[in-house]
């Protein structure tokens, strides 16, 4: 059992509500930086008393967190598209949770939202830091609180705008997706499907490939725990391939780059296959492909796209409703088990969107 060490609290000229003062946030800081795939060493657990919300502020009871593989680049020193977790700052997760404490009347009381909230139990959110922390409301009607982490989060939100910004599907082209089994994948090859592409996921073990094909609807979908990925292409994309969505980098992307058409996109989402390898990251051997073809490959990183959200998830959230497409969450649970839930991502131990139960 994980011991959360006091820290000391910072004092304040108000007093504590009463619904606050009883209360003991439990947090997980970033201790030191991992070289390789992070350790138990890497986190401290520390205990502090909650604080309560300044003038427009909020106190959220964290619910579930989302466990993403970018956490792993958040947790290293270097410039990247946002700044790393300090040493000693709670570990950065998007959330959902349930506000507790408002002083903010588009906040109240009992309302469901989501945000970067943090791995702890509860987020004390002062009202300038609201807009930061990209704390929004959520209807709980419009989906469940997993599936708010998932087709209607981040992941959904990096597989729609990546598919159809970066992408730009045309029906009757051939995706191929890497990562097919887990939060984004299932969301891109779903919705390449219903805007009339083929789709070939790729995935490891027989249960994720035949949950990608049998539940999700992709044509079909390469084990690359069973042989070669690029004789799965040959045999699953004989007229090559049009749009790869990457999860994984590594031999996958190169295997695919051998395979692409003219005119083709490569939309680099994720590496997983290199976020903790010690040594320098392996790039593309096979880029004179995207010359040869006249091929384009672009990063999507889903901030870009935040005043677009609303859009996404209304078409998502129809396609939900309808059947048209199917959610699957991976949920683990206790705030104390982050550091080995984390690492289920890196193992592919994880089926579907990885999430992290706090609280009911």
């Amino acid at each position: 059992m994980v011991s959360f060490e006091q820290t000391t609290a910072i004092p304040t000229t108000m007093s504590t509500p009463p619904v606050l003062s009883s209360l003991s946030n439990q947090q997980i800081r970033l201790a030191s930086r991992p070289a390789g795939s992070p350790t138990r060493d890497n986190w401290n657990f520390t205990t502090e008393p909650v604080a309560e919300p300044g003038p427009q502020g909020v106190v959220v009871q964290t619910l579930c967190l989302s466990l993403d593989p970018a956490m792993r680049g958040w947790m290293n020193e270097g410039k990247s598209y946002i700044p790393p977790v300090g040493i000693g700052e709670v570990m950065r997760a998007g959330g959902i949770g349930r506000v507790i404490a408002s002083q903010n009347a588009d906040f109240p009381v009992g309302a469901l939202v989501s945000g970067s909230l943090g791995v702890q139990a509860y987020c004390a959110l002062p009202g300038d830091q609201l807009r930061r922390a990209g704390l929004v409301r959520i209807d709980p009607r419009v989906g469940s609180l997993t599936q708010w982490l998932n087709v209607l989060g981040m992941p959904g939100m990096t597989g729609y705008f990546g598919l159809m910004d970066v992408g730009q599907p045309k029906a009757g082209e051939t995706v191929v997706v890497s990562g097919a089994a887990g939060a984004v994948g299932q969301t891109v090859g779903q919705l390449a499907k219903l805007k009339g592409c083929r789709v070939v996921g790729i995935a490891g073990g027989q249960a994720k490939c035949d949950f990608v094909v049998k539940e999700l609807g992709f044509d079909a979908c390469i084990d690359y725990k069973q042989g070669p990925v690029k004789d799965g292409l040959k045999a699953h994309c004989p007229q090559g391939v049009d749009i790869y969505f990457d999860n994984v980098g590594g031999e996958i992307l190169d295997a695919v780059l051998t395979r692409i058409n003219r005119k083709a996109r490569i939309i680099i989402c994720g590496a997983i296959s290199q976020y903790n390898n010690p040594e320098s990251i392996q790039g593309p051997k096979n880029y004179l492909s995207l010359l040869v073809n006249r091929a384009r490959m672009e990063g999507i990183v889903v901030f870009d796209y935040a005043d677009r959200y609303p859009q996404a998830i209304a078409e998502l959230a129809g396609y939900l409703k309808d059947g048209r497409m199917k959610s699957r969450e991976d949920v683990v649970e206790g705030l104390e088990t982050f550091p080995e839930a984390l690492l289920k991502l890196f193992s592919g131990e994880n089926f579907g969107k990885l999430v992290l139960k706090v609280s009911d």
